[in-house]
């Protein structure tokens, strides 16, 4: 580096590499549910081992199907949720570049956010499709934007476990 340059930017490029995980979460889900949208009507499943078929389902409402059965209102509620978690994780984003665990986590669930926010912008339900069971019970299908969600929690825990750890 040459003598008396200062790199800019550095924590908006750090910003802007969160941002493009996020961004490719989101594509990644995207793609896969164009895929199960353009190959299986509603209900049809492929088996693929003992414990895994790929099915399509449509989930109108939240995580485990929470409030899927509403009169329709839920549409609007968990998208303005969605949007309102997506604003608010950019922020934190911009506020803790650096924080590696935090932010890969804060990505990880603003992919996953939006990938279900366009889903019910576009089509009034979320398209799940990855169904694991085991001895005929099935966890509830579910697709790669909750995958990210659920991975980006579990890394907010672990990251404040070590942070607690660190101020003992």
């Amino acid at each position: 580096m040459a003598r008396g340059f200062k790199p800019t930017g550095g924590a908006s490029n750090v910003l802007w590499q969160w941002l493009g995980l996020a961004f490719i979460l989101l594509l990644v889900d995207q793609f896969t549910k164009i895929l199960v949208l353009g190959y299986y009507h509603l209900g049809d499943s492929t088996y693929v081992t003992s414990f895994f078929n790929v099915v399509r389902v449509h989930n109108t409402g939240a995580a485990f199907s929470f409030l899927a059965g509403a009169s329709g209102w839920q549409r609007w509620f968990f998208t303005a949720l969605g949007v309102v978690a997506a604003a608010v994780i950019i922020w934190m984003l911009k506020s803790h570049p650096g924080q590696k665990l935090f932010s890969f986590a804060m990505a990880c669930i603003l992919g996953g956010a939006i990938g279900n926010v366009i889903d019910r912008l576009a089509y009034g339900y979320v398209v799940d499709f990855l169904d694991f069971h085991w001895r005929g019970m099935h966890f509830p299908a579910f697709n790669v934007a909750d995958s990210a969600i659920s991975i980006g929690a579990v890394c907010l825990i672990l990251d404040e476990l070590l942070r607690v750890r660190k101020t003992r």
